[in-house]
């Protein structure tokens, strides 16, 4: 097996290992409340490209953050969510 194989076939184990200590969704008002609630947006994953998904970093109380923006239950700064909404949008659209 070439060593660049081996790098790729190690890198994808190490994605599979860690899993579980991600938070990946697709919704852009979810992502941005989260973002807005200072959790860690690792990337964008565009691996099907009708849809990308934002994948987080699982920390503490995520879900319930996730919970509450669904249930409406979730007060943020409203300047603060409309900024990170525009930095989402602008990465979404700039990186390939």
């Amino acid at each position: 097996m070439s060593k660049k194989l081996e790098k790729k076939q190690q890198a994808e184990e190490e994605i599979f290992l860690e899993i579980d200590r991600i938070y990946s969704i697709s919704d852009l008002g979810l992502t941005t409340a989260l973002a807005t609630a200072g959790f860690t947006l690792l990337a964008l994953d565009r691996e099907n490209p009708n849809k990308v998904k934002f994948v987080f970093r699982r920390e503490q109380n995520i879900e319930k953050v996730a919970d509450d923006f669904w249930a409406d239950r979730l007060v943020q700064n409203s300047r603060s969510f409309w900024d990170n909404l525009k930095n989402l949008k602008n990465r979404l659209h700039s990186d390939n």
